[in-house]
């Protein structure tokens, strides 16, 4: 924990779930008054929105999914939002797709870069010296320790991942990178263990896709950031609703795919939790690439990656 810096663990609430009710009768012929009726028609209604609803996948089996998944990744190794077999015909190649030179490979401890990514946030992030930047869904340290080498000896950045062997990893590069502005935090990203008004630049890279719970981390990245603080994201975006052979399965959202959200809502959800001058930019050239994520060759008619970057009013 940083000095100074005082936070309280935030847990998601407990919400209390209303069993789903199934009118076994709606009365005989000629003997339901309206009131019967009117509340049988009601309980019916509910169950019919209920069972639509099952077609989605609750928010915890999503965690779960993707915490083994990303447990699995740092442990095995993998690539590109978790293809064991590799996506980009080399690790080069890859790289070089999503916007790292082979200066910023060469920069980090390896073992660090995994290949998770989508885009390179640091062609967005405009960091200044001295600031305190936030990484969401961190992994083993890339970006944090691209933007470390940037903030060049001054500032802090703090790494935030669910995956308690992500972690370790990341802890573990660290050490071996000899890093002295750069820890990291297990937690979620719904639920930060970061103070409020603590950091200057909040970065993410193919992260938030994952959460089933997007309106929240927008919050909680609105609630850590400074006034004036700012948003510079990596991420797959839908550019048209997903079918729900890829929404509602689980490879697929663990692959950065099926979780995507429409770029409509997503400014929508940026634009609830405060956030303005907001701005989503597709990158149409990712297509090919997400296509190498998943057996489903129709991904990328549906989804590519973005840059999105939005700012906490001054």
């Amino acid at each position: 924990m940083l000095l100074g810096e005082t936070f309280a663990l935030r847990r998601r609430p407990f919400v209390k779930r209303e069993k789903t009710l199934i009118p076994s009768d709606l009365g005989e012929c000629g003997k339901a008054d309206s009131t019967q009726i009117s509340q049988s028609l009601h309980l019916f209604g509910r169950f019919l929105v209920s069972h639509i609803e099952m077609k989605t996948i609750e928010p915890d089996t999503v965690r779960e999914h993707v915490r083994a998944r990303y447990g699995n990744i740092a442990v095995n190794g993998g690539g590109c939002c978790g293809s064991v077999d590799g996506c980009c015909g080399s690790e080069n190649s890859c790289d070089q797709r999503l916007g790292y030179s082979a200066v910023h490979v060469a920069s980090v401890p390896e073992g660090s870069n995994l290949g998770l990514g989508c885009a390179n946030p640091m062609a967005i992030a405009s960091i200044r010296p001295g600031e305190t930047i936030l990484d969401l869904g961190s992994g083993a340290g890339f970006d944090c320790f691209l933007a470390a080498r940037q903030l060049n000896g001054t500032g802090r950045v703090i790494g935030v991942d669910m995956t308690p062997a992500m972690i370790a990893k990341a802890r573990n590069n660290i050490r071996k990178g000899r890093y002295t502005n750069v820890e990291f935090r297990l937690g979620e990203i719904e639920a930060l263990p970061v103070a409020d008004n603590f950091v200057d630049l909040v970065i993410s890279n193919c992260v938030i896709n994952l959460s089933p719970e997007k309106p929240r981390v927008f919050r909680e990245a609105f609630r850590v950031l400074k006034a004036g603080g700012r948003l510079a994201l990596a991420d797959v975006v839908a550019i048209k609703p997903l079918p729900e052979s890829i929404r509602t399965q689980s490879n697929a959202i663990g692959a950065c795919i099926g979780g995507a959200a429409l770029v409509d809502d997503l400014k929508t959800m940026l634009k609830d939790a405060g956030f303005i001058r907001i701005e989503i930019v597709p990158r149409d050239e990712t297509r090919s690439l997400i296509n190498q994520w998943t057996e489903d060759k129709i991904a990328s008619d549906f989804v590519v990656s973005a840059f999105i970057t939005a700012f906490k009013a001054a």
